[in-house]
């Protein structure tokens, strides 16, 4: 989570919220790294796990990423959810939970629907605090 929180404050730098997610593989190396660039690249899908997720599949040279961890300092939303599922991650564990679009747990519950092509194993809460207050100092200083 440390390397995730290390990603999440490079958002900031260019007025995206601080998110952070890295892929770490099934030997503990990590393979993918991203942080939120929905504004600097103004593209909607700039989300953090999907550039980590990304990263991954090309440092792996395969989209399966079934030996994977995907950790991430904010609950993953509805997109980001799908393609932890979509890649096959074994693993998701994220920090702060995301009362307004979770979907691992909050809002929905996506990696747990028993209707989902493939259910990760799922740990949350972790280091929760600090992810919440990068997450909190962000929008008071935009308010």
């Amino acid at each position: 989570m440390g390397l995730a929180l290390a990603e999440a404050v490079l958002a900031p730098a260019h007025d995206d919220v601080p998110v952070g997610a890295v892929v770490v593989d099934g030997r503990g190396d990590v393979i993918g790294r991203g942080h939120n660039r929905r504004e600097v690249d103004g593209d909607p899908l700039g989300h953090a796990e999907l550039m980590a997720i990304s990263a991954a599949a090309e440092a792996a040279g395969r989209w399966r990423l079934d030996d994977c961890t995907l950790v991430v300092t904010l609950e993953p939303c509805a997109m980001c959810a799908g393609a932890a599922v979509g890649a096959r991650i074994a693993r998701v564990v994220f920090g702060a939970f995301d009362d307004k679009a979770g979907a691992v747990g909050s809002v929905w519950d996506l990696l747990r629907d028993r209707a989902a092509l493939h259910h990760p194993e799922v740990t949350s809460g972790v280091r929760a605090e600090e992810s919440r207050s990068l997450l909190r100092d962000f929008f008071a200083d935009r308010r």
